[in-house]
């Protein structure tokens, strides 16, 4: 039996619903970085450089092989580790502007709900990158508090990422 068998098989008993009434948790970071907004919206369009924004310890990769074109309904498989267990996620691209902004929601994966706005802004000196995400622990009674510590220390290592990456030279990108 394969592990991405395995993995599969997992991913359906982890499958999301629609979004809950009550009990959401919402992660909202921005960071500006000094290149334009096309630039910054092309590299975000490359799924593949989610895994340079993804902290070590998650263990992170796309399944999904690529190429992949962005666009609405795009479903993305990855695996990520959790305190040494993988587990699948799959998300969805519900919204796709481009040079404006998309949505990524979680098909199936560790949260009960998980739906993630990256907005993007020409400002002065580059362009703001916004991440809002909304999200649902799974066991929330439970978890909630070192499930958002964590889901705040990913993108304060996502502000860190961006800023490197587009501080230095475009190869880098």
């Amino acid at each position: 039996m394969s592990v991405d068998f395995l993995l599969d098989t997992f991913a359906l008993a982890l499958e999301s619903g629609a979004r809950p009434s009550d009990g959401i948790a919402v992660v909202h970071e921005e960071t500006i970085v000094p290149v334009t907004l096309e630039e910054t919206f092309a590299f975000f369009s490359d799924a593949m450089n989610l895994e340079k924004l993804t902290p070590g310890w998650l263990n992170f990769h796309v399944r999904t092989p690529p190429p992949l074109t962005m666009r609405e309904g795009l479903e993305i498989d990855y695996v990520i580790s959790l305190r040494g267990l993988p587990i699948p996620w799959k998300t969805r691209i519900d919204v796709w502007e481009p040079g404006v902004r998309f949505v990524d929601r979680q098909v199936a994966g560790p949260y009960l709900w998980w739906n993630h706005e990256h907005r993007f802004e020409q400002v002065a000196g580059g362009t703001r990158v916004i991440d809002h995400v909304e999200f649902v622990p799974r066991l929330r009674w439970l978890t909630t508090g070192f499930v958002t510590r964590d889901v705040q220390k990913i993108f304060r290592y996502r502000q860190e990422m961006l800023t490197k990456i587009f501080s230095g030279s475009p190869s880098d990108r």
